[in-house]
Parts: structure tokens; C-alpha cells; sequence
């Protein structure tokens, strides 16, 4: 910065009068020289600009506005002239005070070197260099204060400390640097607020306040002046957000404040269209599971849990059931209909948010048990042993894949809590605090391909999807169990289809390729309506499992990329878009060595899959996939080719140098 001004970056030096302007607060009003305030928000150091400033610009500036500018070379000229380095200006505010608002790094590194007092109080509030900057949000100020010794718990005139700023104004990362260097996450204001508190009620984004609640904040605390907790603080605001994340930490409803209402009275006061309908029941439940034992039991987790995993297997028995009873039709229906009301009833009462999550893994779980009974029952002695024998094998390695994807580790990213602090502090210091690479929630640092997983509530490395037929993250440790039990549950599928075919056939005459579709049809359903109904079930997950089969081989295999990234990929700047708006994975290797990464095996060597740890690598350097150029299409044909059909490579090398691209991708589909 020496000898430069930033002129685009406006420094703060006149103090607005709106309440929701950090600077507005403290009270101090300067001269601006025509420059308007700014109330913007700066984590990094203004870089200076050129063209616009001369010498002649700055060289009659007084101290303070030199120091606002970020003139150093001035600043340093007067300096050394004998200004007086902690000499108060008329609103007894500090050079090091005005260098800190305004995130001028290199003149605060030079007024301390020249004996500028860190912890100077100053202003109309009675603050310090550092409350003024984590006021302003300026992550990068507040590490270079406190490395000098600036002191984060001292309080300003309000009695805040700096932790109370900067959960007022939702500093998250601020938030997280000081309680890595040691706030009291639980540290009262003058007031009794703590920073939850203050969070809950000025900020209405997700973060600062579930950080504060993974750090440990108490939710059951009250401040000393309304005998508030953090609730009854984010009632009074009507903010939603915080509202959410403290019921979901199971935050008291039924704390009384010093008017004796408790938050709960609050809501059901104040009208309730602003608060989510899912948050607000939940709070209904939460307040009435401490008075009535009905709510006691029906709330009860485990039972809750075993009703959703339960009813796929009832209600597939009872529909097939209804289909085998000789009745009218239209009885059939209004059985149906009674059937339906009663699962709708049922699941009003002992269904929860979990629903999405534990249903379809019961609903493929219920499929499997009854595909079993059927064959047992129905098919084997039709179907003959050699196809039962199969039908068992591909069963064991569907079973096999089905609990290393269930039960497995996806490659969840941990960390203890002395790890999360360090991680924190090391990223704050070195202006690596990236919200997109540090979660929140997990307080760890995030791998490149990682993505924290709002089911699972973990952070989990080159995550793919939350599949909820499994009930697991996909990601680095099962992807390839979870594609091969895609593939073992499309074949069980097709072997039940098969079995049921052949009991048709053996039971009840059926040839279809003699008979008119919707005449075998007919035959199908009045021989065996149990029968029939497995075999439709095993048709419908045969399609679907092969679709998504089909689209997860072509993302792993075609693309390099994971489900999430294909989803995302235009959020990531290490995905190279091209001059047709193509997508093009840095991770994507052709499609054999895709194969071989995604199997990890080496078969004594022949194969040489890459062993990137994805729970380590942060960033697009550490991998070795970067230094390979990206593949274009016709390099992937070169690369199927040249490791599937080593003997042909020359020969379809050669034509593609005489014909060009297409005879090239022709000869490569007819090789393939």
C-alpha cells in the first residue's frame, strides 16, 4: 500500500445515524470531504489502486484522513515527523481506532510498531481498536489485533465484549476465531445477554447461532434485565431461523421469563403465520409431552421409528391379501379405501420428520422379505434348483453390498475439539476462512469434493448423494458398494421377474408368446393375485433401479463428477465450463481409469486406480489429476481404446490421423 490510496474502497469516518449501521454506534461524526460513509462489510484488505491518486491527492492530508485512506506512505511521513502516535483526535478517537474500522492492516502493523496502545479505549462508547473492527466484520483486523494482544474479553461502554459484536452483527467466522482463542461462548453483557441470545434476536441467517450452539451455548439461560432465554429473544424478533435451530436443539419451551410467560405462551400469543408449520407442531408436541401421557407414548422416538419401518411390511401383505379374496371389485376398492384411512390416521399420529428418511429403506426392505416368501412358497419348485441356487448367490451379494453401504463409513470428516479450534485459528490466519470450505456445524475444514449432509447432519468426503433406500451418506468409502448393490438389486429383481414366470407358466398355462398380452394378463391375474402382485413390484424396482443405475455409472464413468457435483457443479470454481457452456471435471480421468478408481482394485498390479485420500485433500493442487489435462470426448474414445484394445490402438490411431474425428468415433463404436 505504501505510496497508494485506495480510492475505491470508501473509508468509514463519517458515523450514520441508522442503528443497523455497525459504525452508526458509536456516536462519532467526522467531515467526509464529500465522500459518502460506506456500511459495507470488509473480511479482506483493501488493495490499493492506481491512476487515480497522485502525490498531490494525499500529501495534504491530515493524519486521521491519511490513516482512513490508507495513505501509508503519508501516515508514515507525519508519523516520523512527531505526530504523537496515541495523541486523540476532538472525539477522543485513536489513530489505531481509525486504522481498524477501515481494515487498514499494513498502517495498524506500523502504528504498534511505533508504540500505539492495542487496547486504547476510545469514542463515545468507550471501545477498543478491536471492538471497532469486529463491529465492521473485519475477520483479518480482529487475527492481526489479537496476535499484537489486544485483549477480546474487555467490554465498551454498552458492555459488550467483542464476541457480543460479533454475534449482534452475524460475524460467523468472528465468532468462531474468538471462541477458538478462548471466549466464553456463555459470556454474559452487562445486561445478563449472551451471545446466543444477541444472535437469536438480531440475526436472522442460520449462522452465527447454530456455531454458537455446536460450541456448547446454553439455550436455557436468561439475561438478568427480562429473564429472557435465547428463545423467548428470536420469539420476540419473530425470527423464524433461530426459532428452527434452537427447537431443533431441543431448546425448553415451557421457561418461564420475569413477566412469567414462557416462549411457548409467546407464540401461541402472537400470530403465527411467520414461523414455520413443521417448527410450530413440533413446539406442540414439545410443550405438551410434559403434561399428557398420551403425547408421552405417541412421542416416544423408538416407537415412532419401528411404526414407519413396519407399515410397508403390513401394507404389502394386506394389499395382496385383498387381491387373492374372491370379491367384487368395487368392494375391493372400498376395502382399499378403509385401508388407506387407516394408514393416513395412523401416520398422523406416530409418523415424524423422519418419515423420507426411514420409509423408502423399509419399502425396499418389505419388497425383499415378501419376494423371499414368494419364492419359498411359490416358485422354487417351479423354477428348478439350479435357478434357486443363482437366485440365492445374487441375493448374498446383494445383501453384501446392501450393509457395506448401509452400515458402512461413507467417510465421515472428524475432528476432536482441540483439532476444530487449531483448524479454525489456521484458517482465520492465514485468510482462509472460506464459509464454502469450513462447516458451521461440524466446525472442520472441508476437503475439496466434500459436502456437509443436512440428514446425516456430517460432513462427508466427495460426497455423492443421501440415499435414503439405504440410509446412508454415499460417499468416498461405499460409493462403489452402493453401485454394486444397485447392480445385485436390478438382477434379484429380474430373477424374481424370471420365477415368476416360470411359476405362470407351470401353474397356470401361461405362454405368453402363443397368447395375446392382454389374454395372459387376465390368466396372470385370476391364476395367482399374490403372485401377480410380487411379480409387478419386482418389474417396478427392476426399471427404476436400472435408471438410476444407468445415471450413476454414466456421472462416475463418463463425467468424473458425483451426483453433487453434477448438480452443482457451476457453484465450484474448479469446474472449467466451456465456450458451449459444457462442464468439464478436473477428477475425470477417461473412462477405464474412472472404472478402475471407482473399484480400487489392483489385481496384482495390473491396475494402478488412484489412492487419493479424499478425506486430506483441500485443495485442486494436492490431487494428481490436475497436472493431466481435462479429456475432451474423442480422448476418452483414445482412452477406452487404448486400455480395453491394446492390439487395435495403432490401427484406429492411424485412421483417425487420415479421416478425422468422426471415422475415428464410428471405428471406436464398432470396436466397443
Amino acid at each position: 500500500m505504501a505510496g497508494e490510496v485506495d480510492p475505491s474502497c470508501n473509508p468509514v469516518d463519517l458515523m450514520a445515524q441508522d442503528s443497523c449501521n455497525p459504525s452508526g454506534l458509536y456516536g462519532v461524526e467526522r467531515e467526509a470531504d464529500g465522500e459518502e460513509s460506506s456500511g459495507s462489510v470488509q473480511n479482506a484488505e483493501p488493495t490499493p489502486a492506481t491512476g487515480r491518486n497522485t502525490d498531490a491527492d494525499y500529501s495534504t492530508f491530515d493524519i486521521v484522513k491519511a490513516t482512513q485512506y490508507g495513505a501509508f506512505e503519508r501516515c508514515k511521513e507525519l508519523i516520523e515527523g512527531g505526530y504523537d502516535i496515541n495523541k486523540r483526535d476532538n472525539e477522543n478517537v485513536t489513530l489505531l481506532h481509525w486504522a481498524a474500522i477501515n481494515n487498514r492492516r499494513e498502517i495498524v502493523r506500523y502504528y504498534i510498531s511505533q508504540g500505539a496502545v492495542v487496547d486504547a479505549i476510545g469514542g463515545e462508547l468507550m471501545s477498543t481498536p478491536m471492538h471497532w473492527a469486529t463491529r465492521q466484520g473485519h475477520l483479518g483486523m480482529v487475527v492481526l489485533l489479537m496476535r499484537e494482544g489486544a485483549d477480546s474479553s474487555l467490554r465498551d461502554g454498552e458492555g459488550c465484549s467483542c464476541i457480543h459484536l460479533a454475534a449482534q452483527f452475524g460475524h460467523t467466522a468472528i465468532v468462531a476465531y474468538l471462541v477458538a482463542r478462548g471466549a466464553n461462548v456463555n459470556l454474559m453483557d452487562k445486561n445478563g445477554m449472551t451471545p446466543l441470545m444477541w444472535s437469536a434476536y438480531r440475526v436472522t441467517s442460520l449462522d452465527p447461532t447454530r456455531l454458537l450452539l455446536t460450541f456448547g451455548a446454553s439455550t436455557s439461560m436468561a439475561d438478568r434485565l427480562h429473564g429472557n432465554t435465547a428463545l423467548h429473544w428470536a420469539v420476540i424478533a419473530k425470527n423464524h431461523m433461530a426459532v428452527s435451530v434452537l427447537v431443533n436443539h431441543s431448546a425448553n419451551v415451557d421457561i418461564a421469563n420475569a413477566q412469567g410467560e414462557s416462549a411457548y405462551s409467546l407464540i401461541m400469543k402472537r400470530k403465527t403465520q411467520w414461523l414455520d408449520k413443521k417448527v410450530l407442531e413440533k413446539i406442540q408436541e414439545m410443550q405438551k409431552s410434559s403434561r399428557n401421557i398420551c403425547y408421552r407414548i405417541s412421542n416416544d422416538k423408538t416407537l415412532r421409528y419401528w411404526t414407519m419401518m413396519g407399515t410397508p411390511f403390513l401394507v404389502f401383505y394386506l394389499v395382496g391379501l385383498v387381491f387373492q379374496i374372491s370379491i367384487l371389485y368395487l368392494f375391493k376398492l372400498a376395502i382399499f379405501t378403509a385401508l388407506y384411512v387407516i394408514i393416513y390416521g395412523i401416520s398422523r399420529i406416530l409418523y415424524d420428520e423422519r418419515l423420507m428418511t426411514v420409509m423408502p429403506m423399509a419399502v425396499y426392505l418389505a419388497t425383499k422379505f415378501w419376494c423371499y416368501v414368494t419364492w419359498v412358497l411359490y416358485i422354487h419348485e417351479y423354477s428348478g434348483l439350479g435357478v434357486t441356487v443363482l437366485f440365492m448367490a445374487s441375493s448374498l451379494l446383494l445383501w453384501y453390498n446392501f450393509l457395506r453401504a448401509w452400515w458402512g463409513d461413507p467417510g465421515v470428516i472428524t475432528a476432536d475439539q482441540a483439532q476444530k479450534y487449531q483448524t479454525i485459528i489456521e484458517l482465520a490466519e492465514r485468510d482462509g476462512f472460506d464459509p464454502q470450505w469450513f462447516c458451521s456445524t461440524c466446525l472442520v475444514r472441508r476437503p475439496i469434493r466434500s459436502k456437509h449432509c443436512s440428514v446425516c447432519n456430517r460432513c462427508i468426503a466427495k460426497f455423492d448423494h443421501h440415499c435414503p433406500w439405504v440410509g446412508n451418506c454415499i460417499g468416498a468409502n461405499n460409493l462403489k458398494y452402493f453401485i454394486g448393490y444397485l447392480i445385485m438389486l436390478c438382477g434379484m429383481s429380474c430373477f424374481v421377474l424370471q420365477g415368476c414366470f416360470y411359476y405362470w407358466n407351470g401353474a397356470c398355462n401361461v405362454v405368453f408368446l402363443k397368447q395375446s398380452i392382454w389374454t395372459s394378463l387376465k390368466t396372470v391375474g385370476t391364476c395367482e393375485p399374490w403372485v401377480a402382485w410380487v411379480g409387478a413390484n419386482a418389474t417396478l424396482h427392476a426399471v427404476w433401479v436400472a435408471t438410476l443405475l444407468g445415471c450413476q455409472l454414466y456421472q462416475v464413468l463418463i463425467l468424473g463428477m458425483t451426483t453433487n457435483e453434477r448438480m452443482n457443479c457451476y457453484r465450484y470454481k474448479h469446474f472449467q465450463v466451456g465456450k458451449k457452456g459444457e462442464v468439464r471435471s478436473p477428477f475425470h480421468r477417461g473412462v477405464w481409469r474412472n472404472l478402475q478408481d471407482l473399484l480400487n482394485w489392483q489385481c496384482l498390479g495390473l491396475l494402478k486406480p488412484d489412492r487419493t485420500d479424499w478425506l486430506h485433500i483441500y485443495t485442486l493442487s494436492e490431487t494428481s489429476e490436475d497436472k493431466q489435462p481435462l479429456l475432451s470426448q474423442s480422448e476418452m474414445y483414445q482412452d477406452l481404446l487404448r486400455h480395453a484394445l491394446p492390439p487395435l490402438w495403432a490401427g484406429a490411431h492411424l485412421l483417425r490421423q487420415r479421416s478425422g474425428l468422426k471415422e475415428f468415433q464410428a471405428i471406436s463404436q464398432k470396436l466397443n
